[in-house]
């Protein structure tokens, strides 16, 4: 599993192309011996920002999510469905190292022009540059919920 980390700035051109960040393709390429890599966008549930995962991570993911719900019963296939809804499936340009991300989803969280790609390990975060950081918890707030979490 790829595990993406750092935070990088970019700007994305009149047809929502953007470079990824040298460092989160060069991860992606060397895992997938130079072959051609997809990835699955989607918007975040809880926060104001995509999500950029590789295509077998977001297999996994589905995968996991679905097991946990009984697709015959109603309100379990609805919100599957819901859940499922507003994805793009992304392949990255290998001679550039672009992406192509669809208008629908750049309006969702609103980007003008410029994003940051952020890493969270299994995934890379996608925000409104605006927007990047502004949800950040204050050190007491994750102190508390570190050690209730985790202590």
């Amino acid at each position: 599993m790829v595990k993406f980390i750092g935070e990088y700035a970019s700007k994305l051109d009149d047809k929502g192309r953007v470079v990824v960040p040298a460092a989160f393709k060069n991860l992606v390429a060397k895992q997938n011996n130079g072959e051609e890599v997809s990835f699955v966008i989607k918007k975040d549930i809880f926060a104001n920002c995509l999500n950029m995962f590789t295509y077998e991570q977001w297999d996994q993911e589905s995968e996991q999510v679905r097991s946990r719900l009984n697709l015959f019963r109603k309100e379990d296939s609805d919100w599957y469905r819901e859940y499922t809804r507003d994805r793009a499936l992304v392949t990255l340009d290998g001679k550039v190292g672009r992406i192509i991300i669809p208008k629908n989803l750049l309006a969702k969280i609103g980007v003008d022009k410029e994003i940051v790609f952020s890493g969270s390990d299994f995934k890379i975060e996608i925000w409104a540059k605006e927007n990047f950081g502004k949800d950040r918890m204050s050190e007491d707030d994750f102190t508390s919920l570190t050690e209730k979490l985790l202590g």
